[in-house]
């Protein structure tokens, strides 16, 4: 197993809730919510430094939402 760092993060109290809130929903501990929160933000920054362009779509309504990172 690769060795792990420490780290303190200062988050306000809305984030807080909502990091609460996601781990619950999705039974995982507040760790393993911001460790998928970093994979995705890293696949998201890697595809759009590509030149891709990432939508989400509402299959319903036939809408599209170009995603915009800055």
């Amino acid at each position: 197993m690769a060795d792990k760092k420490t780290m303190t993060l200062n988050l306000t109290e809305q984030e807080m809730t909502v990091l609460e809130e996601l781990a619950i929903k999705k039974d995982l501990s507040k760790t393993a919510v911001l460790r998928q929160a970093l994979k995705l933000y890293q696949l998201v920054d890697v595809r759009l430094s590509q030149g891709e362009r990432m939508f989400f779509e509402n299959g319903d309504k036939e809408e599209k939402m170009e995603l915009a990172v800055l």
